[in-house]
């Protein structure tokens, strides 16, 4: 039955559910795909927000609030997400919102940022709770949302063969050991193989960076919200459209590329509720997340689909302890090469790329040219309007297929309702 005509919110086995089956799910495999997923997330972004802190001359106190919102909310509804769908559902915060919010503070003051923060977690709770979001992606061509997925997530693969020329010893022994690990070694993950390896490469080699993050252990301070006009249509309109239209959007295609009933309204309907409480703690949004839900969803977090839930309560572990400590903690993340994190984060996604391809371009699916046009509008990576380039990937395959190939068979359109992948 759709998910529209049985309440807002899809229905799940319940956390209860996923408690119980928790400990036979958590292993090797779903561990290391967690901790991978875990280090990308709280390395080169968390690097972000604390330059995005120093452009808006942020107190040190405010900047551990900050992270302590995003990180501390994003592996709370991974929890709740993880649990209670018993699906790899991660969650963590908008990348490319930090980019957009470091732009901002050069012109607007905290106190009207973080009430801007608020406003779009309110918009997006808004989108959740209406079904407009799910009526969207029931509606979108499956080729089109699994094109936008291989061109949004391509750069991780790109970014791990480009990492051999920043770090050649490194990266190049990671690299060698999780193919040597996926042929020969079948009981250790190979993204864990990868990233062991290369940690011992750094160690042998002396590339562990110097903390220069600029954090000590402080407390967190808070900053009350002030609401205006300006920041609203600066900063909330543009920060809701990148979580549901990016991060959201990805998270979803990811999901159905691995065979996973996205409940894309609780999806969007937690990202508004986490980007409400962010925004009053001082943190740009809490939303569910691309990336680290496709590192996950990936077969590196077990062969049986049902487990790899576990691999997300992880994430979330680590997530939420880097959030709470996260004034002594992030100097030492930062301290890690940023190549050999990228290069283990590409190795990760391998074959949720793979799937994502062969999805969009099957000449059983139909609607080719479409996913053509989302495909490379993802890889480009363009903004325009403040909007990043999965959102226009989406609108544009749709518009071209509209055009040229509708209609199409109903099999090609996405499934979204939320009964566990089995």
């Amino acid at each position: 039955m759709d998910a529209s005509k049985r309440g807002f919110i899809e229905p799940g086995p319940g956390i209860a559910s996923g408690l119980r089956d928790l400990p036979a799910n958590l292993n090797l495999k779903t561990g290391s795909a967690g901790l991978v997923a875990a280090i990308f997330g709280c390395s080169g972004p968390a690097l972000i927000v604390i330059g995005a802190a120093g452009t808006g001359h942020l107190t040190n106190g405010q900047t551990v609030a900050w992270l302590l919102a995003i990180y501390g909310l994003g592996g709370l509804i991974s929890f709740v997400m993880a649990l209670h769908y018993r699906m790899p559902i991660t969650g963590a915060y908008s990348i490319p919102g930090a980019a957009l919010v470091a732009g901002s503070l050069a012109t607007f003051p905290f106190d009207q940022a973080v009430g801007a923060f608020v406003m779009a977690g309110v918009i997006v709770l808004v989108l959740g709770v209406t079904g407009l979001i799910g009526k969207v992606m029931r509606w979108l061509p499956m080729p089109i949302v699994m094109a936008m997925i291989a061109g949004a997530l391509i750069r991780f693969g790109i970014g791990a063969v480009t990492a051999i020329d920043k770090l050649p010893l490194v990266v190049g022994a990671a690299i060698v050991a999780f193919f040597l690990s996926m042929r020969f070694v079948k009981v250790v993950p190979p993204v864990l193989s990868a990233l062991v390896v290369g940690l011992i490469a750094v160690a042998l080699t002396g590339s562990f960076g110097t903390n220069d993050a600029g954090i000590s252990f402080v407390a967190p301070e808070f900053t009350a919200p002030a609401f205006t006009l300006d920041a609203f249509l600066a900063i909330a309109v543009p920060l809701a459209i990148l979580v549901v239209g990016a991060e959201n959007a990805q998270a979803t295609g990811v999901l159905l590329a691995e065979d996973y009933p996205a409940p894309v309204n609780a999806m969007t309907i937690i990202s508004g509720v986490g980007g409400i409480l962010a925004g009053f703690l001082g943190g740009h949004n809490a939303n569910i997340a691309g990336p680290m839900t496709a590192i996950c969803s990936s077969d590196q977090a077990g062969e049986d689909k049902r487990g790899r839930y576990a691999a997300t309560v992880v994430n979330g572990v680590l997530f939420a302890g880097f959030g709470i400590f996260a004034g002594a903690v992030v100097p030492l993340v930062l301290m890690l090469p940023g190549p050999l994190i990228g290069a283990v984060a590409g190795l990760a996604m391998i074959n949720v790329l793979v799937m994502a391809f062969q999805s969009a371009f099957s000449k059983a699916a139909g609607f080719q040219i479409g996913a053509f046009v989302a495909l490379v509008v993802a890889m480009s990576n363009v903004a325009i309007l403040g909007i990043s380039a999965p959102f226009w990937a989406l609108f544009a395959g749709a518009v071209v297929s509209a055009l040229v190939e509708w209609p199409a068979p109903e099999k090609t359109r996405p499934t979204t309702s939320a009964t566990p992948a089995g």
